[in-house]
């Protein structure tokens, strides 16, 4: 779904600066068709509410498109994307505490095996770490996104994100074990 700014006159009287949506739509459409579903997955994870990240994600493609941002490429304004809704995600946080910090169940029929059981305990798991602690291991391991695009999304230092990911996966482990689950070389 593609937000309606997109259809807004650029006139002088919209509320909207004259110029300030200069991306056009086909460039637009294959942005949003690239990054939508990975980005509201991000979110949901993050914030741990589906409802919360389909209004952060309109939020974000809405701002981008009025700040005019037009970058060289496609990865400069996916980059530009997440470090829009990651900021949006903080602001949101900073204003309000979640009432709880667990991950949405899913639901679950008869006959789910250990994989489900699992799943849930590494969700509830990475529900325990901080948020930046989740963002950068989501980016990381399920965006695959590189250290660089890492720290420009979150706001940081290239130069940290390598030892801040390896606390994160330390943080992320103590949890895991906690619940009673073992990397696999401490298995054998």
């Amino acid at each position: 779904m593609i937000p309606m700014a997109l259809s807004l006159p650029r006139t002088e009287t919209s509320s909207y600066a004259a110029g300030a949506v200069t991306m056009d739509e086909a460039a637009f459409r294959r942005l949003h068709q690239r990054t939508a579903r990975p980005l509201r997955a991000y979110l949901a994870r993050c914030c741990g509410d589906f409802a919360l990240a389909d209004d952060l994600l309109q939020e974000a493609y809405l701002r981008l498109l009025r700040s005019g941002f037009e970058g060289e490429d496609d990865n400069h304004r996916k980059n530009y994307l997440y470090r829009i809704a990651t900021n949006l995600m903080r602001d949101h946080f900073r204003r309000k505490r979640p009432e709880t910090d667990e991950v949405p169940e899913r639901d679950s029929a008869p006959g789910h095996d250990v994989a489900i059981h699992m799943r849930s305990d590494v969700g509830g798991a990475m529900a325990e770490l901080s948020p930046r602690d989740r963002q950068m291991l989501w980016l990381a391991y399920v965006e695959g996104a590189s250290h660089r695009e890492i720290a420009k999304a979150l706001g940081l230092r290239a130069a940290s994100i390598r030892s801040m990911l390896f606390r994160a996966r330390q943080r992320l482990a103590e949890q895991l074990k906690a619940r009673g689950l073992r990397p696999q070389e401490e298995m054998s």
